[in-house]
């Protein structure tokens, strides 16, 4: 069982998050990937806490399955090595700011001339083109740039900054792997490969779906808490007796009346319907007390048995746990050399003609170069000599 993806051959440039996530996903699917990484500039991931056996829990799970080889692209024998590289692995993924590849010898022209079938994926903040190309940034800057904050939040308390990095894997690992697999499609018709350039910020921008069409089309600004999907109407969370969480996304009617009705309140379902700002915030306050009057568990158990778009919000521990996401099957033992299988969160795409189990946590720095080297038809001399002048490790 060799997965979807098994013809794709992906070398690997990038670190952090955006661009080991997109691989992730290739790599999961079956694609063959190789990270390229510097032996004297580490990514920052490895060293990210917490740790599990002396190695960074996130490098683990967001380098699952690949192979990593060492290289100082600094040095002419390791950017020659790329080369000789490019002629078998067809796809590169990269996350440098806008020129720096180019500047280490390794850029799309320079790579195309050798592979004219090569996919270049280029992952920034911002973009290969603007005035902002070459400007750093994270995840907060792109959404906060991009709208996104401006109606993410509560009006009395301002923007969220979020749990997850929305920017990074929506916008840049996820429309990444789109635009890969898209290039990659084309690539079989034509023959020709392609660069593909992915703006963190104009994916964020890209998320806007129903607010940005009613901007762009009506005139109409989106704000906190004056949508009904951001805290604009009684679809919100709300807190139990216990300082718990619930959500309620009970929109259509039929949900509505289920849910008043366990409430207790089978009177407020007509209200639900109500366009008036100042009616929801009403309604949202009947509904707060009503879930102040019991605790999280009765909350829970209650609505176990409705079907009325209302569930808890669980901690990570406890959605691990939950049945149904156990059913799915997102958690499994992934081998690691030399010590017990780390569990982690595997490939939620499902195939009906299966995915290989994971083969490995994420490798140590240089693990694979000498195999990837002999690969290549180097001599053991030739690596020790490379080796020795700091070109590999």
């Amino acid at each position: 069982m060799k997965g979807p993806l098994s013809s794709l051959k992906v070398l690997d440039f990038s670190t952090l998050l955006p661009g080991p996530f997109a691989s992730l996903l290739l790599a999961d699917m079956g694609a063959e990937v190789l990270r390229i990484e510097s032996p004297t500039r580490t990514d920052l991931v490895r060293v990210l806490p917490p740790h599990d056996g002396g190695v960074s829990a996130s490098h683990a799970y967001l380098n699952r399955n690949k192979r990593c080889i060492a290289l100082d692209l600094k040095q002419a024998e390791a950017v020659a090595l790329v080369k000789e590289l490019v002629a078998e692995y067809d796809i590169v993924l990269e996350q440098f700011r806008p020129g720096v590849m180019d500047k280490l010898g390794v850029g799309y022209e320079a790579l195309k001339a050798i592979n004219p079938r090569l996919i270049y994926v280029s992952i920034t903040g911002y973009g290969q083109s603007g005035p902002y190309k070459a400007r750093a940034g994270h995840d907060i800057n792109y959404l906060a740039l991009a709208g996104i904050a401006s109606y993410t939040g509560r009006r009395d308390r301002g923007p969220l900054p979020l749990g997850v990095q929305l920017a990074d894997i929506a916008g840049g690992s996820l429309h990444g792997v789109i635009g890969l697999l898209a290039a990659v499609i084309q690539r079989q018709v034509t023959g020709q490969g392609q660069q593909v350039d992915v703006s963190m910020t104009d994916c964020a921008f890209s998320l806007h779906g129903m607010a940005g069409a009613g901007y762009l089309a009506a005139g109409v600004e989106p704000q906190m808490e004056n949508q009904v999907l951001n805290g604009g109407s009684f679809y919100d969370y709300y807190r139990t007796r216990d300082g718990r969480w619930f959500s309620v996304g009970s929109l259509e009617p039929p949900f509505m009346q289920q849910f008043c009705a366990a409430l207790g309140r089978p009177e407020l379902a007509a209200r639900g319907l109500s366009p008036k700002p100042e009616e929801q915030r009403a309604l949202k306050r009947e509904i707060e007390i009503e879930f102040e009057k019991r605790d999280f568990a009765e909350w829970s158990q209650l609505f176990a048995g409705l079907d009325a778009c209302v569930e808890p919000m669980l901690l990570l521990s406890e959605a691990v746990e939950h049945p149904q996401l156990k059913a799915r099957q997102l958690v499994a033992e992934v081998p690691r050399a030399g010590g017990d299988p780390q569990r982690q969160i595997v490939c939620p795409l499902k195939f009906s003609a299966g995915l290989a189990a994971p083969r490995h946590i994420g490798a140590a720095l240089g693990e694979h170069t000498e195999q990837v080297l002999r690969e290549l038809g180097y001599s053991a001399e030739r690596i020790a000599e490379l080796k020795a002048a700091k070109v590999v490790a």
